[in-house]
């Protein structure tokens, strides 16, 4: 079994990852002792991937929970699912990082990165085979920005042949009133550029935007974005989780989706996605699910996918008795009619899975992930309200006060800009399918030694 270990770090890292694990309890059929309570063989048949057995057949999950002040700590502890996460994995400071990306990376987080990695090495330790960490985290605080991308520098360091996974929460004013979040948001960035892997990013916008418009909610919590998140993020995980048709891990959906290095930022969609008053109204299919999860609207990143061109996407589709072929039949003819949307050099971009078992509180769902180009308007978006506070060098003295450089915040700009130049070429490529000087030759000579065997085959034959 290829197990993952998971880091939750900062309070809305804390917060979605006690969501998240929430969710798997239930599909696992795990109680809130962390016994199994379930009633299917496939509950069990690959839970090691990420529960670890503890004594008296005790479910625990593989989790090492941080962060730099011990208020979000207390809360899970004395929440309802509190008890089943090892006591040892709260790891936690008493200052905090005071929204500060410096503190987070440079002076208060390296005080408990030891802690950390001593936790997190005794979960590895106790694994048969490590497939990769998993952490979740949010870019606009200190706390989750700045020890979150500590945390997986030091990862790639210690453990650089396993595949780095990030659950990033990107700001935006819509939800949150910190000033400095575009500077810390920046800053982090340019680490998950360089560190991770794959990238499932999630957008404050889009998921205040989903609650609001979609799903008609009056007033909109933390609690609500964390919902949707972490309903996602089960979706995501289904294909290691439970058996199926396709038997996926991190580092096969990382070789499917990412064509080049650092374009490792998926935008993830999810459906059904209705109001409460509407479900009694609605009759889920395939065909509806399909048509839903490629609509903006479900998309958890405040862009259009149609301003921007898919490179590649995979679709998890969840529920009893689902038909692989009717799912594959959807999918494609929604290419097919939207054809002009998906790159034309990248052939067969498409990676489909059914899972039998249905979703916690539902008949059936649909997880998507896409390499779409459009993810560039989020860091232009980014970008725009980072520069306009940098050329004023506004609040830039908290982070030079850590030690910082101001070259640091140029350079992280410039990683940013690089990321949204790439993505913009691989919008633009064309299929070119005229051959260079050298090709011609090679096609060739690899013609007229095609005839000469030929020539040979024919002479052996006839005296044969």
């Amino acid at each position: 079994m290829r197990e993952i270990v998971n880091v939750q770090v900062g309070q809305c890292g804390n917060q979605i990852g006690y969501k998240f694990w929430e969710i798997l309890c239930a599909e696992h059929g795990i109680d809130e002792e962390g016994s199994y309570n379930g009633k299917s063989n496939a509950q069990l048949e690959k839970i090691d991937v990420y529960f670890s057995e503890g004594a008296g057949k005790r479910y625990v999950p593989r989790s090492v929970l941080v962060d730099l002040e011990p208020g979000t700590m207390d809360s899970i502890r004395s929440a309802s699912f509190g008890k089943v996460f090892r006591p040892d994995n709260f790891v936690y400071g008493e200052c905090g990082a005071g929204n500060n990306w410096a503190k987070g990376f440079y002076t208060n987080g390296c005080n408990l990165l030891e802690e950390v990695f001593d936790a997190v090495r005794k979960e590895a330790e106790l694994c048969d085979s490590v497939q990769g960490f998993q952490v979740a985290h949010s870019l606009g605080g200190g706390t989750g920005s700045g020890l979150g991308t500590l945390i997986l520098y030091h990862l790639q360091e210690e453990y650089p042949d396993r595949i780095l996974s990030a659950v990033s929460v990107f700001p935006s004013p819509k939800v949150s009133e910190i000033v400095i979040e575009p500077y810390n948001a920046t800053l982090a960035v340019q680490q998950l550029i360089e560190t991770t892997d794959e990238v499932f990013s999630f957008d404050n916008e889009a998921l205040y935007d989903i609650c609001f418009r979609t799903l008609r909610l009056d007033t909109t919590t933390y609690s609500d974005l964390n919902h949707i998140i972490s309903s996602t993020m089960s979706g995501v995980t289904t294909c290691l989780r439970f058996p199926g048709q396709l038997n996926a891990d991190m580092r096969k959906l990382a070789v499917n989706m990412i064509p080049y290095p650092r374009l490792h930022f998926f935008m993830p969609g999810f459906a059904p996605l209705t109001s409460r008053q509407s479900q009694s109204f609605r009759n889920l299919s395939v065909a509806e699910l399909a048509q839903q999860i490629f609509d903006a609207k479900n998309v958890m990143i405040a862009c259009d996918p149609r301003n921007g061109r898919y490179l590649t996407y995979a679709a998890m589709f969840r529920g009893e008795n689902l038909s692989m072929k009717e799912v594959e039949d959807q999918m494609a003819s929604i290419q097919d009619k939207n054809c002009g949307y998906f790159v034309e050099w990248i052939p067969h971009n498409a990676k489909v899975a059914v899972c039998n078992v249905p979703p916690h509180e539902s008949k059936m769902s649909a997880t998507f992930i896409a390499n779409n180009t459009a993810i560039q308007e989020l860091f232009k978006r980014l970008n725009l309200q980072f520069r306009v506070m940098y050329r004023r060098r506004a609040f830039l003295h908290w982070f030079t006060e850590e030690g910082m450089d101001e070259f640091q915040f140029t350079q992280a700009e410039s990683d940013m800009l690089e990321l949204i130049s790439r993505y913009q070429q691989c919008q633009d490529l064309k299929v070119d399918t005229s051959l260079s000087d050298v090709e011609v030759k090679d096609l060739e000579e690899f013609e007229d030694s095609l005839e000469t065997w030929e020539c040979v085959e024919d002479h052996v034959n006839g005296h044969a």
